[in-house]
């Protein structure tokens, strides 16, 4: 099984925090790196290869995984000269990938079994399956409902459920047909053109653990929670 681990962004939103390490490289607990966490994961489910796409950085990144071995991995590398959105990296690599792998961000932490997403994609027949997570989004006002200037119903302080990417994917290698290579180009649109087509992609719904490592209150969250957590994140690794 092969990964793709899409890890090229500038982590604006973790700054400062980022300033001088790639997001991926952020620490996390006393010991371990969120890209050496995802690597063990990786290669406790199983995966044997794994292509790192880097950017901002990513010489940093180069140096700190190096070819894999440590985690018994066989890792390359896939350099972004200008940013090419969450999926364009995957369009310069295309001929060194395999008919379907997994793709995921670099800076999440679950205990989701990435195997199994594999596996249900290649089953689903789906041209892309997505991981996902419910998420109970708190409105903090009075939320009303108007019409021609009238308002007909009125809600306080609603909460809203929704499903959630979790930022990671089985991909079909077809599924990127057709697209050019080094334009950018986004997850965002592979989706809605997918839809478009009537080729909907698959939804894997997970309800474990996750965090999505976006912002400095995300950062702190992940550390003050490592230690519990943390035989939960490296069962295994």
């Amino acid at each position: 099984m092969h990964a793709v681990i899409m890890a090229g962004g500038k982590g604006v939103r973790l700054r400062p925090y980022t300033t001088a390490l790639p997001k991926p490289l952020v620490p996390i607990g006393d010991q371990h790196a969120i890209l050496e966490i995802v690597l063990r994961q990786l290669a406790a489910a199983g995966f044997t290869g794994c292509t790192i796409a880097i950017g901002h950085l990513g010489h940093i990144i180069r140096a700190y995984v190096g070819d894999g071995e440590r985690w018994g991995l066989k890792v390359d590398y896939s350099t972004e000269e200008s940013p090419l959105g969450t999926i364009g990296p995957l369009l310069t690599m295309r001929d060194r990938l395999p008919e379907s792998f997994l793709v995921m961000n670099g800076d999440i932490l679950t205990d989701l079994d990435y195997a199994d997403v594999l596996t249900r994609h290649r089953a689903s027949g789906a041209p892309l399956t997505i991981a996902t997570y419910a998420r109970k989004v708190q409105i903090d006002f009075g939320v009303l409902t108007t019409v021609d200037s009238e308002v007909v119903a009125f809600t306080e302080k609603p909460s809203m459920d929704y499903r959630v990417s979790m930022g990671v994917y089985g991909l079909s290698l077809d599924t990127l047909a057709g697209y050019t290579a080094g334009l950018p180009f986004g997850f965002d649109e592979l989706v809605l053109d997918l839809l478009k087509a009537q080729t909907p992609p698959h939804a894997y719904p997970f309800e474990g653990y996750w965090l999505d490592i976006g912002r400095p209150d995300d950062y702190d969250r992940a550390n003050a929670e490592f230690t519990t957590h943390r035989s939960l994140l490296l069962k295994g690794a």
